[in-house]
């Protein structure tokens, strides 16, 4: 970061692990300068100075719970004060949990909706009106093939990733004719760490859609977003499974979800 100096950034949220590094990475190999907003900053010490060092791109660290309101405007604040133009914003954090509704502890399914809907919620509108303003920008959600149905025994999950699916399509007509895409990618099963802390290991989702690397499913979303293309599916099985559960009852398409999870 040069002080003083305007300079246009990718802010990627997650980036510690999984989608996020893969994200990091993807960006970096096309000369992107990027913000790495994890909510341990120490975990990104290795990938900014390898990046730096192989891309010659400036990667900056911010560390912050985004779950938390005052310190996603304390981001936006920081960006905007030190003259940092978001051209490019993927929101991908997130997590999952696997069980019944009941029997998950109340602030789980808080934490969850806070992480994968309020943050990317609040994110969108404070970084998307910069973009409106400039007439140009880009905006990215991890959303899931999760999206498609209700998810017995992961309900939250399903009904956050849905919530995103639905407002990045509205986002996209509302902000089409103001120089700025929002792009939904809808991954299935991926190579990430995801299954192990949803407590997924022993889901038969993983041997229905099979496992996709994540590098694979990041260079189709990076590919669409910056084509400006409202929805990205990482595979022919992930746009299947969207087709089939519009043709099957919603009955049918939770029976189905409740069985794989």
């Amino acid at each position: 970061m040069k002080e003083g100096v305007h300079m246009k950034y990718t802010l990627i949220t997650g980036a510690s692990g999984g989608l996020g590094r893969s994200f990091a990475r993807e960006c970096a190999s096309h000369g992107q300068n990027m913000i790495l907003v994890t909510r341990t900053g120490s975990k990104l010490h290795g990938l900014k100075e390898k990046l730096e060092k192989t891309y010659g791109v400036d990667v900056e660290i911010y560390s912050a719970d985004l779950s938390v309101k005052e310190e996603r405007q304390k981001l936006f604040d920081y960006t905007t004060s030190n003259h940092m133009i978001v051209e490019n914003l993927i929101n991908n954090a997130g997590f999952g949990n696997a069980d019944a509704y009941l029997d998950t502890p109340w602030e789980l399914h808080k934490n969850m909706v806070d992480i994968n809907v309020v943050a990317l919620m609040h994110l969108s509108h404070l970084y998307g009106n910069e973009m409106k303003k400039r007439r140009k920008g880009r905006i990215l959600n991890v959303a899931s093939v999760a999206a498609f149905s209700a998810g017995p025994y992961m309900s939250v999950y399903y009904a956050s990733k849905a919530f995103v699916f639905s407002l990045s399509q509205a986002m996209y007509e509302e902000l089409k004719g103001y120089g700025v895409s929002v792009t939904a990618l809808c991954p299935g099963p991926t190579g990430t760490n995801f299954e192990n802390t949803a407590g997924l290991t022993n889901s038969k989702m993983f041997k229905v859609f099979g496992v996709e690397k994540a590098d694979s499913v990041v260079k189709r979303g990076y590919k669409g977003m910056m084509r400006g293309k409202a929805i990205v599916y990482h595979s022919k099985v992930t746009y299947g499974f969207n087709i089939i559960t519009r043709l099957v009852s919603r009955k049918c398409a939770r029976n189905i979800a409740g069985r794989i999870n």
